[in-house]
């Protein structure tokens, strides 16, 4: 019997046995074959495997989404499409929405700096505080229709 073992898997996708373990449980990669004396044994492939589900972690999807799209990949039937587009796509547009999110953080914590803002609550009764929760500081215009 030839293949990998477990140690040889993980340095070479650059994980932890714990986390190659916990995709084996979770489906995401292959059970491996065991060795007479009961070493699971990988094929070369499974370092690619790991490799490429770290790499779709790290562009944002979750490992149920990858298991889907490792899933669909490896169930094709002659469809040419595994939904990597379409989720793709998807994951682009949270990303987006995410990016412009920060981007209203940020300009929104520049105003405070700017502002000389210190104490939240002190901030907050103030009108010029730019924290969004400024209103509803007692006395606020829009504190009693909240």
């Amino acid at each position: 019997m030839t293949g990998l073992r477990s140690s040889q898997v993980a340095d070479a996708a650059g994980v932890n046995l714990q986390t190659l373990r916990y995709y084996e449980r979770r489906g995401l990669l292959a059970e491996p074959e065991r060795s007479l004396g009961g070493h699971r044994l990988y094929p070369a492939e499974a370092v690619t495997v790991l490799k490429v589900i770290k790499a779709a972690q790290r562009l944002g999807f979750t490992l149920d989404e990858v298991a889907e799209l490792l899933d669909t990949a490896g169930h094709r039937h002659g469809r040419r499409d595994a939904g990597l587009q379409e989720r793709s796509k998807a994951k682009l547009a949270e990303v987006e929405a995410k990016i412009a999110d920060l981007q209203v953080i940020a300009s929104t914590l520049r105003a405070a700096v700017e502002a000389g803002c210190d104490d939240l609550v002190a901030c907050a009764g103030r009108p010029c505080c730019p924290i969004p929760f400024a209103t509803i500081a007692p006395g606020a215009p829009d504190a009693d229709s909240r």
